[in-house]
């Protein structure tokens, strides 16, 4: 075998070798990805149209989130918001529509408060998505219920579902002693 011949052998071998691991880095991401953003990387997979494109959102997502100075609610503040949503859900029961106003002010309040963006719809939405991926499509159909309607147009069947889905957010972000052994590990 001449030089030239062997040259050509270990300038495929390497390509193939790239071509490989570029595969295997890509498989990994998608798996990475998809374990967790569960239900959410398919959502983005759906809107997006191109796993690419969407895998490429998702990631840019992880990123912001990391970018963020966020911070912890103190207990008073946990105690504090806790109580606000107790009289919510006490409200549930005379003004469905209030009550729903009211949870989502107090979520958008705990948000701003932990450091998200609180103000515009579709940042906070995309930062749920990645510091709660199990939680966003709960706060994403809750949302659909209320601005998906006129005002005044929702059910009272419709709004229930929506404060549960958003009791799921209030839940988790709200935080507490297993937020603080997350941060710790």
């Amino acid at each position: 075998m001449q030089n030239w011949q062997t040259a050509v052998i270990i300038v495929l071998v390497i390509i193939a070798a790239a071509a490989l691991a570029w595969f295997v880095y890509q498989q990994m991401r998608t798996r990475r990805l998809r374990h967790h953003f569960g239900s959410e990387y398919d959502h983005t997979l759906t809107e997006f149209g191109d796993r690419r494109r969407a895998e490429a959102e998702l990631t840019r997502r992880q990123e912001h989130i990391r970018t963020l100075r966020l911070r912890p609610l103190s207990a008073s503040d946990r105690v504090l918001f806790a109580e606000h949503w107790r009289r919510c859900q006490a409200q549930f029961v005379d003004d469905p529509a209030g009550a729903i106003a009211s949870a989502d002010r107090i979520l958008t309040d705990i948000i701003r408060a932990r450091g998200y963006s609180a103000d515009n719809p579709s940042d906070r939405m995309a930062e749920i998505s990645a510091a709660y991926p199990e939680q966003a499509s709960s706060y994403r159909l809750a949302n659909d219920i209320i601005r998906g309607r006129p005002q005044g147009q929702a059910s009272t069947e419709e709004l229930r579902k929506a404060f549960v889905h958003y009791r799921k957010l209030f839940d988790q972000i709200l935080g507490g002693y297993d937020e603080e052994l997350k941060r710790a590990s």
